[in-house]
């Protein structure tokens, strides 16, 4: 490996390195939305602990809570739901509800914050680092913390026995999926916001919350009243909980309908992403 100075006093290269400042600019241009991700990751350590306590803490209530209370009461007298003991029904729907309820805190003040308050997305849009590659970045470094606190909770699920399925694993990628379903479009309604004037706490009475009872966690959608059960069908919750119901100890979907599920929860996130890029560049060039 060699280092040295170019006699254009460009700049100080090395192998493997760019060589010019257009180089540089390429390379950023190509794969600017990671350092915007590696930045993101690195303000998420300011509040780590708390991560990890919400990601062992609250799995680990859930299923004492369904293993030993509810669900013990459910299952007395050999009572099944959907075929299986009532822990094993409503862990993967917690599960996959938590992790995407959690993007409520990731992409939303955080997002104005990056537009408002600290104006942390000017830095990188100063570069060669596009508005779409920041939203990407910021996207990507949620969901990569989400991909952690997926795991805890299926190790979780493992340990009391609400993952019975040789296939449970996939639950995980499902759970992420499931939450940039949601967090994709919560994304992008957050970045069109010029002021905060409790929009959110809008969004989580009167969106999450019936996102969250009507989608069939607790108990199977097709037991609700036919009136009620379409806020499942556009639920991300509900799409996301059938495909991990189904990986876990085999809810037996129907083919069609686990490609609807997955056809919903990949064009909802893809939506909510170019919508989110298209926002953003619209408020940084102003």
């Amino acid at each position: 490996m060699s280092t040295h100075i170019h006699g254009s006093g460009s700049d100080i290269t090395g192998r493997g390195t760019p060589r010019t400042p257009e180089q540089m600019a390429a390379t950023a241009r190509r794969w600017g939305f990671w350092p915007v991700t590696r930045w993101r990751l690195m303000q998420m350590r300011s509040y780590g602990w708390s991560m990890v306590g919400f990601a062992i803490g609250t799995p680990l209530l859930y299923m004492v809570a369904m293993g030993i209370g509810l669900g013990a009461l459910v299952s007395a007298n050999g009572t099944t739901v959907d075929g299986v003991p009532y822990l094993v029904f409503v862990a993967p729907a917690i599960m996959v509800s938590t992790v995407v309820l959690s993007a409520t805190g990731e992409l939303s003040y955080p997002v104005m914050e990056g537009f408002r308050w600290n104006h942390l997305y000017e830095g990188p849009s100063a570069t060669p680092v596009g508005p779409g590659q920041i939203a990407l970045g910021h996207h990507l470094a949620v969901m990569l913390r989400f991909v952690a606190q997926a795991v805890i909770f299926w190790g979780i699920m493992l340990a009391f026995g609400g993952a019975p399925g040789a296939w449970s694993w996939l639950s995980i990628p499902v759970t992420v999926l499931s939450s940039s379903a949601f967090g994709a479009p919560l994304q992008a309604y957050a970045a069109s916001l010029v002021t905060d004037s409790s929009q959110f706490t809008f969004v989580q009475r009167f969106v999450v919350m019936p996102l969250m009872l009507f989608s069939g966690t607790y108990f199977p959608l097709s037991t609700m009243p036919v009136y009620l059960q379409w806020i499942g069908w556009i639920s991300p919750i509900w799409h996301g909980t059938q495909l991990a119901r189904d990986v876990t100890y085999g809810a037996g979907e129907p083919a069609w309908l686990v490609g609807v599920h997955l056809v919903f929860l990949v064009a909802a996130s893809a939506a909510g992403l170019v919508c989110t890029a298209r926002i953003y560049a619209r408020r940084l060039s102003q």
